[in-house]
């Protein structure tokens, strides 16, 4: 027997219909690429969008054809999200941060006609253009006054949504259509691609909001770090609509300053970013002094959330909360907010629950097996490989071969992972990153987290050096905060207390700068090449 419900598909045009109905004076605000603050409301939003959808249209844009877009977080690049996936084309975000030959890989891999990118960039596409044929017309998303120097023809958004129409029927399609896609960051070999249907983002977008994930409603005022292209800013332009959430787009200033300012002058309430951004916004604000009078809440993820950035961003009355998910993921899988009986124990013994990932989205169904593929108990102290499976979760690659899944139909993470009775998520590290010394497992995330309780301490990578008995020993490499002063046995003797002895690091290093990935990541990678030959003390 079936149910006798209407069959209406599940599509991204319908949280903008639905936001333009119950919160069309809720504002949308941008630092520009150009310098100025845009400022405009959902309902004037939903107008360009559909100029936007119907310009695309008449331009050639296809059912099915990908458009690329090289940009910042802007009102523009908002605006592309939603018309270019309600035609039934698909968005296709690069990671300017791939650098100039995987983001021309994904872009021929992706077969982009389109492409799409903020003056910022105009020199990055211009050296790529002899490279991607498959590119048929670049546009540059500004006005004409602000034109960017290009070789050859070169199309303007401002003028392109001009063109458009009002009112546009938007077209009804199957929701497993895809809607827009990402590359992985492309640390280990080329970058993947992940294409997500707009059934997909839709559960995405109602599981991200509950007050047991992100808890945005109206009144809340959002403000994304995390750039749009990379994981659809971890949802934003869709969750925020849902909701009736203000959207507060940085543009290309994200140093502490920069967020300060507009943290402060549209009152934010809660953010998003990775470890690297949220540590820079609290060096600004440890700096200069200032305080953070809106924002209450933030989310920190792509790597494991430091206890340092827990214990710091409390001083200043902002609870910084964990979120873990993947590009294969669409992307939040999990988001640490303590029940009560956590909530109300001592700040000490909450902490120690607050730098877990948390507990699982709806809909996101978790595992964790052993090396040989037995299913582990959920007891809080088995570690094994996490696994995953559910419907915003990825089924194959685009255009790969092999395998993706298990044979049983999971998605293996890359995580070594445990999970406790109560459904709580704690990444201990990566499978490729976990050091084996003397037949035992040392987290190299455990390592990092407690350096960077240091005062001194402002990045911290755990790498394996190879060792004559013990096979693998912890290195420490430490980048210092500006001004500070330390020493390797003054870090080594600190970490005593905080960490079990088979963790203690063997070796503390100093450098300028720490190697981060496209997506703000320590790139372990990079560490290995530098200290390769390494040799540990005696």
């Amino acid at each position: 027997m079936r149910g006798l419900m209407m069959d209406s598909q599940l599509l991204t045009t319908e949280l903008l219909k639905h936001a333009a109905r119950n919160y069309r004076h809720i504002e949308i605000v941008t630092r520009t690429v150009e310098g100025p603050i845009h400022r405009y409301t959902i309902g004037e939003a939903k107008r360009r969008i559909e100029k936007l959808a119907d310009a695309l249209v008449n331009m050639g844009v296809q059912p099915g054809d990908r458009v690329g877009v090289i940009g910042w977080n802007t009102y523009r690049q908002f605006e592309m999200y939603y018309a270019v996936g309600g035609i039934g084309a698909v968005l296709h975000t690069v990671n300017p941060r791939l650098g100039p030959e995987n983001a021309g890989y994904v872009i021929n891999h992706a077969e982009d006609k389109f492409l799409f990118f903020d003056n910022t960039f105009a020199p990055l596409v211009a050296a790529l253009k002899p490279h991607v044929p498959c590119v048929k017309r670049f546009v540059a998303m500004t006005s004409r006054e602000h034109a960017p120097a290009f070789p050859g023809e070169l199309d303007i958004y401002d003028e392109i949504v001009e063109r458009g129409r009002e009112n546009f029927d938007w077209p009804e399609f199957d929701e497993n259509t895809a809607v827009a896609m990402c590359y992985t960051s492309g640390t280990t070999g080329e970058p993947k691609g992940v294409v997500y249907s707009h059934r997909s983002v839709v559960i995405q977008s109602f599981a991200a909001c509950l007050p047991t994930a992100m808890g945005l409603g109206e009144g809340d005022v959002l403000l994304p770090v995390v750039p749009m292209f990379h994981v659809n800013a971890w949802n934003a332009p869709y969750s925020a609509m849902l909701v009736g959430a203000k959207q507060v787009f940085p543009g290309p200033r994200l140093d502490g300053e920069g967020l300060y300012e507009m943290f402060e002058a549209e009152k934010v309430t809660f953010s998003s970013g990775v470890p690297t951004v949220w540590l820079n916004l609290l060096h600004y604000l440890e700096k200069t002094g200032k305080k953070l009078n809106y924002l209450k809440r933030g989310m920190c993820g792509g790597s494991a959330l430091p206890e340092a950035l827990i214990r710091g961003y409390a001083k200043y009355g902002v609870e910084l909360q964990q979120g873990w998910g993947m590009t294969e993921m669409s992307p939040i899988g999990t988001v640490n907010v303590l029940p009560p009986n956590l909530r109300e124990l001592p700040a000490e013994e909450r902490i120690k629950h607050q730098v877990k990932q948390g507990r699982a989205l709806p809909f996101v169904d978790m595992r964790i097996v052993s090396p040989e593929g037995k299913v582990l108990p959920h007891d809080g102290e088995q570690d094994g490989h996490l696994q995953v499976r559910g419907p915003c979760i990825i089924k194959d690659y685009y255009k790969r071969e092999g395998k993706t899944l298990t044979t049983d139909g999971w998605f293996d993470t890359g995580d070594v992972a445990l999970i406790d009775e109560d459904g709580f998520l704690q990444i201990t590290d990566r499978s490729k990153d976990v050091i084996k010394t003397g037949g035992e497992w040392v987290s190299s995330i455990d390592i990092e987290n407690a350096a960077l309780l240091h005062p001194a301490v402002a990045q911290a990578g755990v790498i394996g050096v190879t060792h004559p008995k013990w096979q693998e020993r912890p290195l420490l490499v430490v980048v210092k905060k500006e001004g500070a002063e330390t020493s390797s046995e003054e870090v080594r003797e600190f970490l005593k207390d905080k960490l079990d002895k088979i963790a203690w690091p063997d070796a503390v290093e100093f450098i300028q700068e720490m190697p981060l990935g496209a997506t703000g990541k320590v790139l372990k990678t990079e560490l290995r090449k530098m200290f390769g030959s390494y040799q540990l003390p005696e």
